[in-house]
């Protein structure tokens, strides 16, 4: 499994921080900077995901995982912008939605959203490495991201608004209702949703990847170590054997004498 370095983990904070302070100005920067400020220690450090095969379910993920979808967002919705589509946003609210789509995974203004599984088997059995906090109040992490932004009196636009909500696609059942209307007036009057939802989906799935070969990689280093063991031990086996007059002496050495 993927572990960040303390430096790591410093560094993607900062380029949040930097992300934050270069892109928001005013009173909602103010507000902002008091948000970060108050979930810094938690924040940091606070997993993407539970399960080691989600992605990013590791110290540092969720900062790690904010970054690579803003930075995808970006990249889409100039690719979008270039083959003809209609961009109604700006930047800095394609920015806002993408920073605060999981917002809700940091937890509520006391606890976690993920805390360690204490439990071995669940971790070497099913790769949970996190479990939902039990003192937290059930929303979805959407709720629970436009929660802590109210609370922290942060301001957003409509089309923020629809970005952030919406950026889970059709894998939120509470969605389907944005992204499947029956009627002209009822479809989504913005490319916002879409750009991040692909933006997060894209990230998703490399850091997925990331994991799955780490994974691979990791069970043919240990692999190669088997068989470089077995190797040795039967040449050892091998050369005992050819030395010593019978292959009593290699019983009696390996197991004692029985006499």
């Amino acid at each position: 499994m993927k572990q960040l370095t303390p430096e790591q983990i410093q560094d993607n904070w900062i380029k949040l921080r930097e992300l934050l302070n270069n892109t928001f100005s005013g009173e909602r920067l103010e507000k902002l900077n008091q948000m970060y400020d108050y979930f810094e220690d938690r924040m940091c450090i606070a997993p993407a995901s539970g399960k080691e095969h989600y992605h990013n379910a590791f110290v540092g993920g969720y900062v790690e995982h904010v970054l690579h979808v803003t930075d995808l967002a970006v990249k889409i919705n100039k690719l979008w912008k270039e083959n003809g589509a209609s961009i109604n946003y700006t930047d800095e609210e394609l920015v806002f939605a993408a920073i605060h789509h999981d917002l809700g995974k940091v937890g509520d203004l006391e606890n976690d959203y993920y805390v360690p599984n204490e439990s071995d088997w669940h971790r070497k059995n099913q790769g949970l490495i996190y479990k939902h906090g039990e003192d937290l109040q059930f929303m979805t992490v959407t709720d629970r991201a436009i929660f802590l932004l109210n609370h922290f009196g942060v301001k957003y636009s409509e089309k923020e608004y629809i970005g952030l909500r919406l950026t889970d696609g059709l894998y939120e059942e509470a969605n389907k209702s944005y992204y499947i209307g029956y009627q002209p007036s009822r479809s989504l009057k913005s490319n916002i949703a879409y750009v991040l939802h692909q933006a997060d989906s894209m990230a998703t799935h490399i850091e997925y990847d990331e994991w799955k070969h780490g994974e691979q990689k990791s069970r043919r280093e240990v692999n190669k170590k088997v068989i470089n063991i077995k190797k040795a031990v039967a040449t050892e086996v091998e050369t005992k054997l050819t030395s010593n007059d019978n292959a009593k002496d290699l019983f009696d050495e390996l197991f004692g004498d029985t006499k």
